[in-house]
């Protein structure tokens, strides 16, 4: 008797595959940091786009010193 598992396998279009791992995206990031004796500030900027629609955010940091 033969136990082995039986695999079978396929072959997958680039535009299938796109469909099958979410499609495309688009994103980007940046950051600043600024310090001066008073103060320090960080800021970051994250946006994505994709087929389904665009996403974006934003954050920012103070402290005195």
């Amino acid at each position: 008797m033969n136990l082995a598992p039986q695999v079978a396998t396929a072959e997958i279009s680039d535009a299938d595959l796109d469909n099958v791992s979410g499609g495309l995206a688009v994103g980007g990031s940046g950051g600043l940091y600024a310090e001066t004796p008073a103060a320090a500030v960080t800021s970051d900027l994250l946006a994505i786009a994709t087929p389904e629609g665009v996403a974006a955010g934003t954050t920012v940091h103070t402290a005195a010193h």
